[in-house]
């Protein structure tokens, strides 16, 4: 109670300070709204009060939907889109070879291009960008048409991760130091995969009523609409969900945080049963390959719960208790990369090296050191000798290394293992 007091009494000392009171902000964004809430009646009469009401509570009610020009850029996109992904019907070149090498390219060059108008980034910036994924368009398919090469198939898979980069580097303005905004995108991802998901649940629904419909006259539409509506449409999806975000925040802002406070409890429980279930067994992921790409699997799976509930714990009520949750969620996941790590080097002693043992060993080594990074910086959190936003920059900190990971494994191991 004392320290709400305090709180309180600072926020109404610091009302001429806007610096001081945007570091009571961001020293504990959800304690600070309540204190706020508490004392803005006696503050209502000062603008900065009033502002500051307005960034913390305001509320928009009616969708949004742009202004007329950004409308028309979302749909020549979108268009734009839809037409790459007809490639394959224009030219008779193989679907399956077109969409595993370039799928990635048909979303987020052109991501890019809207958040290049949206924020107006200038050429300086863009060029790189731009010249980089001209340079990965032409690289992944020019690479040989091999189904059997391991580093064809690691490319194509780590390509998009590459590509998601350059997205991230266009949202965060180019601006590679500060950490607020490196976490600001991992925060818009969350959002963006839940507006993904949602649009893209309602087309299937939609689709299976209209292929319904239509059968109740015996009419068969499928070819005609996986031609034209569906592969037109799913590229456009992503842009969609980028544009009803951009205008309409509150649709998902509040989902994700409800998504990872639900579940990180769930997942550190159900990852505890399963090391006691693998340690009372004696099933370790030592010769059972299925096993371990399953087991990285989990542990990406785990990797990303952990950072988006870090991004947004600073807004939980119960933050002692969600801060001990996740340094558990931390320090189970340590656990699970230490067996998966020492499986793969079982099998790189057994079996050789590969170019896949090679790309999961990386990705697992990253993973851990930054496991590791995080878990302390939550565990400095719990006692109170940092704020969350330390364990936040500990986050962003390792974004960068696994991006030069990816590159690594996309354009230089087809190379080196001379493309097999």
């Amino acid at each position: 109670m004392d320290k709400a007091n305090n709180l309180m009494e600072n926020i109404k000392n610091n009302m001429a300070h806007p610096a001081e009171l945007e570091k009571l902000y961001r020293k504990n964004k959800s304690s600070f709204h309540e204190a706020f809430n508490a004392v803005f009646p006696d503050l209502k009469d000062e603008l900065t009060a009033q502002i500051w009401n307005e960034r913390l509570n305001h509320t928009q009610e009616k969708i949004s939907w742009g202004n007329k020009t950004e409308l028309i850029i979302v749909v020549i996109l979108s268009l734009v889109a839809g037409f790459l992904a007809k490639i394959p019907d224009f030219t008779g070149y193989s679907e399956e070879l077109f969409y595993s090498r370039n799928i990635a390219l048909l979303v987020f060059p052109l991501l890019v291009l809207y958040f290049s108008w949206k924020k107006q980034i200038g050429i300086n910036k863009l060029l790189f960008p731009v010249l980089l994924i001209i340079a990965s368009a032409l690289y992944i398919n020019l690479l040989p048409n091999s189904t059997t090469s391991d580093t064809i198939i690691l490319a194509c898979i780590h390509l998009p991760l590459f590509l998601w980069a350059i997205w991230g580097y266009i949202f965060i303005d180019g601006d590679l130091k500060k950490s607020e905004k490196k976490i600001a995108f991992l925060r818009y991802n969350g959002d963006f995969l839940v507006m993904v998901a949602v649009i893209l649940l309602s087309c299937i629904i939609f689709t299976a009523i209209t292929f319904g419909m239509f059968r109740l006259i015996e009419i068969d539409i499928q070819e005609i609409y996986s031609s034209y509506v569906i592969k037109w449409g799913l590229p456009a999806i992503p842009l969609l969900a980028t544009y009803l975000i951009q205008n309409n925040s509150q649709l998902t802002n509040k989902i994700s945080p409800v998504i990872a406070k639900i579940f990180t409890p769930i997942v550190f429980i159900t990852l505890f049963i399963f090391l006691s279930a693998v340690v009372y067994t004696g099933k370790y992921p030592y010769d059972d390959r299925e096993f371990l790409l399953i087991f990285n699997a989990l542990l990406i799976g785990v990797m990303a719960l952990i950072l988006f509930s870090v991004s947004e714990v600073d807004k939980s009520k119960n933050y002692k208790s969600t801060i001990f949750i996740l340094f558990g969620l931390s320090f189970l996941t340590i656990i699970v990369n230490g067996i998966a790590l020492s499986a793969i080097l079982f099998r790189i002693n057994q079996y050789g090296i590969t170019p896949n043992r090679i790309a999961v060993l990386g990705t697992n080594i990253l993973i851990m050191v930054h496991l590791l990074s995080v878990a302390r910086k939550i565990y400095e959190s719990l006692s109170g000798r940092v704020e969350i936003i330390a364990v936040e920059k500990a986050i962003s900190f390792f974004l960068p290394i696994y991006i030069f990971w990816t590159g690594i494994v996309t354009f230089l191991l087809p190379v080196i293992f001379n493309f097999k």
